[in-house]
This record gives C-alpha cells, structure tokens and sequence, in this order.
C-alpha cells in the first residue's frame, strides 16, 4: 500500500460496480480476497489493485457474472467485507431510470437524497440489543459528492450535481402509477440497489457517495415497454466515461477525511 501523510499508510477506496459495470478499464488488479463476514458471503471476491496512483477495492454488487437480483443482494456483508479490508470511502456506480425531465438516458447523475421503498431487506448491523439510531439527513457523503462533482468539471463531463433517488424492491420494473407517484413527490431517478446498501455504509463508518447513470426513461413516461437489454447497452456506452471520472476523483481526493460520516456512530447508541 502506498505512504500518504506522515509515512502513513493511505486507506483504500472502495468501488461497488452495478448492472453492466462490471469491471474498471485501467484496474491493475494484485489481488482476489475472499472475505468471510458475520453475515455471510459478499457478492464476489473483492478485487485488490492499483488504480490512478492508489489502492482500491473493486466488488460487483450482482457477482460476476451477473447473477444476483437486487432484492437477494447479501448488502450488509458487502460493506461488512469492505470495512474489513480497510476502506474508508466507497463509490457506488449504478443503472437508473429517469423520471423528471431533466433526467434523460446517459446524464450522470449525482444524488443527494434517497427515499426508502424497499422491504424484506437486512436493513442494519445493529439488529440485537445494541440499539443504534445513525443520522441520516444526508444519505451521501457530501465531501465525497463533492470531489465526484470537480472531477466531472476538470473532465469536462456534465453531471447532475443533486437529485432525489427512490429506492424500489425489484426485480421487477416500476408501474406507470407508480412513477407518476414518484414525480408528483419530487423524485428524480429510480433504482434498486441504494438501500440499505449507503445506510450501511453510515454505520461502519464509511464515506457513500452514488454514481448513477440514467439507463432508460421511468415506466409510462414514453411509449414503449422497459427492458433489461436497454439498461446494459447504455451501461456499456457509458462505462468508458464512469472510468475516466473514477480515475479523476481518485487522483484528486485527500487522503484525510474532514466529513461526519466518520464519526456517525459517536452520539448513535442508545
């Protein structure tokens, strides 16, 4: 591991790839480590390797090959297994739908809040008689948004530096009433994979910040059906230039956290 401040060593950053991203053009990968957490086996072997001068952690969410819906994905021992590798930061890249009108197929998207829809999912560590209430009024790191956001500006990439994610169960697509429920509460983007996955991320302690990339338009709002062949084709069209902002922010991010996220559990526990 490289020396940061101080002859330290530098923590890893952690990348949780979605649907059609799953690998990182440019990762020098030294190693797979297998993690074993209290809470089962993670999606796939954590790949270990370097990547724009630092070490990172890769994971992909649905396994490799991808064969693991949203709704059985193991979240807690994914992020258990990245705590226990050493990283402090996770950037988590992802297929969306579009739903207000200004979120359109291939704008990349920066979200700023979450809203639950999720159900039947482990939604904490803190599940026995430790009782944990993390404050979650900012579900994303906003240091961490904020880096994504200048290396979007130094790479003359647009991104969309806000907007509100709705978490849905899956795997199935959303109704054309749901959406339209969606966009009358002010909801911009949809998904499936966000919960509990950045809530969990808050109680280890780790900074949780979304890449997303509008896939497709929400179902209803044009006048065609959903299909998953959509999603992938535009994941691959935009893989290149997810890498390249990976590869900025990495390069550009202090080694030193001056956010909350690492002191959440400081005033939690009951």
């Amino acid at each position: 591991m490289r020396k940061g401040i101080k002859g330290k060593e530098m923590p890893k950053i952690g990348i949780l790839g979605g649907s059609g991203f799953y690998e990182i053009p440019g990762l020098a990968v030294k190693e797979y480590k297998k993690v074993e957490t209290p809470f089962g086996n993670p999606s796939h072997l954590y790949m270990i390797g370097e990547f724009s001068g630092r070490e990172i952690v890769f994971l992909p969410r649905h396994g490799s090959p991808h064969h693991i819906p949203p709704h059985r994905v193991n979240y807690r021992a994914n992020i258990w297994g990245f705590k226990e590798l050493g990283t402090e930061r996770i950037m988590s890249v992802s297929a969306v739908g579009g739903i207000s009108s200004k979120m359109r197929p291939g704008t990349i998207v920066i979200p700023d809040q979450i809203v639950d829809m999720t159900s039947g999912r482990e939604p904490t560590f803190y599940d026995g008689e430790e009782v944990t209430h993390i404050d979650f009024t900012e579900p994303y790191c906003p240091v961490l948004r904020e880096y994504i956001g200048r290396a979007g500006k130094k790479l003359g990439i647009p991104l969309m530096k806000s907007g509100t994610y709705v978490c849905v169960n899956g795997p199935r697509f959303e109704t054309k009433a749901e959406i339209r429920m969606f966009l009358k509460n002010g909801i911009d983007i949809v998904g499936m994979t966000a919960m509990p996955e950045a809530s969990l991320a808050r109680e280890v302690e780790l900074c949780y910040a979304g890449i997303t990339i509008i896939t497709n338009y929400a179902a209803g709002l044009k006048e065609r059906r959903l299909t998953a062949t959509e999603v992938m084709e535009m994941m691959k069209r935009a893989s290149s230039q997810v890498g390249s902002l990976l590869r900025k922010v990495i390069s550009i991010i202090p080694v030193e956290r001056k956010c909350t996220c690492k002191e959440a559990l400081k005033e939690a526990r009951w």
